[in-house]
């Protein structure tokens, strides 16, 4: 996996948005969104914009389109920038 990828486990259709700390070496997120017609990859991509102050644009999400495993990757910032912005 590129090194600037981040890995990120995702908790669709939780009661909120969170990040929950790490698990097994990969971010834990919760979101509202339901894993529907990539509903809740889109509310991912939205969701860690806003944690490090960025446009959605700059988000992308690099494998696990259909998994909750899922690698995300941040125009212009490392995986340890992303990691350390999510996990405060």
């Amino acid at each position: 996996m590129a090194h600037d990828a981040v890995a990120i486990r995702l908790q669709p259709r939780s009661s909120r948005d969170q990040v929950l700390g790490e698990r097994d070496g990969a971010i834990a997120i919760q979101l509202q969104a339901p894993p529907v017609d990539g509903e809740a990859n889109a509310a991912l991509l939205r969701f860690v914009a806003r944690c490090l102050g960025v446009p959605p644009r700059d988000v992308t999400l690099v494998r696990g389109t259909t998994s909750r495993h899922k690698w995300i990757a941040v125009r212009g910032r490392s995986a340890a920038q992303v990691r350390a912005a999510l996990l405060v």
